[in-house]
């Protein structure tokens, strides 16, 4: 009876002290670095060419949970008036109602409803982009790039991915004659653990 009065306390303790230690192995949520964030696009010119461009203001977070993929997230959001194909004027024309009406859509927004690891460093994610006031499913294949302790203490993370729409898709069907359907996105993600 002694005995078992003596392991009673360790017994109950035994949870809490797991239940403490469970943070550690919480999933990490991480803030999108918008000075070390990156989304580039080309898209044809006349069927000839390619214009390149690139959206200046990128933000977002996401969560990483390797010990269940499941649990981990991702969101995006980019300023669509962020546009930068270093030519004043015709970033003003794709700030206007002919392609991504800035004003009234200030936000290309991804949002992501499920994700899975596919190798180690290789996730699938499926959500729903938001461009001009649609939105459509998505689904996409993002690298993780690397992870670990930045210079002044802290812990970042980063990924990129690589994915192609038709912005006809999204309400964006004017100069279809003259700028392709078609767009190719490059995104580049780097995140402080929070």
């Amino acid at each position: 009876m002694i005995r078992l009065a003596r392991l009673a306390p360790a017994a109950l303790l035994a949870p809490a002290l797991l239940a403490a230690a469970l943070p550690a192995l919480a999933a990490d949520t991480y803030r999108v670095d918008p000075d070390h964030a990156s989304v580039v696009f080309k898209v044809k010119h006349l069927g000839v060419s390619y214009t390149w461009g690139r959206f200046n203001e990128v933000g977002g977070t996401f969560v990483l949970d390797e010990q269940n993929p499941a649990a981990s997230r991702l969101e995006v959001v980019i300023k669509t008036a962020s546009v930068d194909t270093g030519n004043a004027r015709r970033d003003r024309h794709l700030r206007n109602a002919d392609f991504f009406d800035a004003e009234q859509f200030p936000e290309i927004r991804f949002v992501s409803k499920r994700m899975s690891r596919r190798e180690s460093n290789l996730w699938e994610v499926t959500g729903d982009l938001t461009l001009h006031g649609v939105t459509r499913p998505l689904t996409v294949q993002v690298t993780k790039i690397g992870a670990g302790r930045d210079p002044w203490g802290g812990e970042r993370a980063g990924g990129e991915l690589t994915f192609t729409i038709k912005r006809s898709d999204f309400g964006m069907g004017g100069m279809l004659e003259a700028v392709g359907d078609e767009v190719t996105l490059y995104v580049s993600l780097e995140g402080i653990k929070q």
